[in-house]
């Protein structure tokens, strides 16, 4: 994650450009949103959870990949309380809150991606190879573990170089160098981009299968919504977050840099937005999902 916007003044070309305005509407807006998101998410996310603790049927992939999603973006949520602080005060947490609040961003970020690319590729197995025996592989069961590590793993990576910075008298919670900043910017977009096509492939054929057999498989349905939120809400942000790596003319201009700083807020507060819809996407996606509170979960239906 990139502070870009809280370094508000730059000097392009020998130009001052100067952000004022740029952080004084962020220390507003941001704020206010992070607060509703914290509420809603802590609301719906613990629903899901409480709601498969009570049904109890964690013996098929899909019930437990949805419940690590519910952790991943309780984990998510963690840290927005501090971002919004920071929006408001700068950063009075410490090294180690940097570090810690980094961390949760970037656990809560990837965590999320590899459960949803499992969650396809899953779907993608039961539709398109449903006589196969890939539920018989014993790697299938012990995935939701290794997402785990794979995620504490990078972000652990991207947080260890994290450290609070002093300019202009204020502090900052930001990367120790340009290259570690830049290079951990590259290797988010490159992790989103692969699993968005792995997503897009699996996707594809299942329509294709799905057209021919003429059966409706719902859950498909489900979870496809799931992938397309959260796809619309990261892919604007890591855009832009590309975008403002760059320095290249006419990213360096400034008013192109403030029109990105804004676009960077806007971008930033619906990718973040994914922490509290998946569980309106179960609820609207799938209508019978109260009526289920009594039946069981049936997810594991293909």
């Amino acid at each position: 994650m990139t502070e870009d916007i809280y370094n508000y003044t730059y000097d392009y070309e020998d130009q001052l450009c100067r952000k004022e305005e740029v952080v004084k509407v962020g220390s507003i807006v941001i704020p206010l949103f992070f607060t509703a998101l914290v509420v809603l998410s802590c609301i719906g996310n613990i629903f899901v959870l409480v709601f498969l603790a009570l049904c109890k049927k964690f013996r098929c992939l899909t019930n437990v990949f949805i419940l690590n999603l519910a952790v991943s973006d309780l984990l998510f949520t963690i840290g927005l309380p501090f971002w919004a602080s920071y929006y408001v005060w700068g950063w009075t947490f410490g090294d180690a809150g940097c570090k810690a609040v980094k961390f949760l961003f970037y656990l809560g970020f990837y965590s999320s991606v590899l459960f949803l690319t499992l969650m396809t590729v899953q779907r993608y197995m039961a539709v398109v190879h449903p006589l196969s025996d890939w539920k018989r592989c014993r790697g299938l069961s012990l995935s939701p573990f290794i997402v785990w590590i794979l995620s504490v793993t990078v972000a652990l990576l991207s947080s260890f170089h994290s450290e609070v910075l002093i300019e202009s008298g204020s502090l900052y919670c930001e990367y120790d160098s340009i290259k570690w900043k830049t290079g951990i910017a590259y290797f988010q977009n490159v992790f989103f981009f692969i699993a968005f096509v792995i997503m897009g492939y699996c996707y594809g054929r299942m329509l294709r299968t799905i057209t021919k057999s003429k059966k409706s498989h719902k859950f498909v349905r489900l979870i496809f919504f799931i992938v397309l939120v959260f796809f619309i809400g990261w892919a604007p942000y890591n855009i832009v977050m590309f975008l403002k790596s760059l320095t290249i003319h006419p990213f360096t201009d400034c008013e192109v840099s403030i029109r990105l700083d804004y676009a960077y807020y806007a971008c930033r507060m619906l990718a973040f937005s994914h922490c509290c819809i998946n569980p309106v996407i179960f609820v609207f996606v799938d209508p019978k999902f109260y009526e289920k509170l009594q039946g069981g979960f049936v997810l594991c239906k293909v």
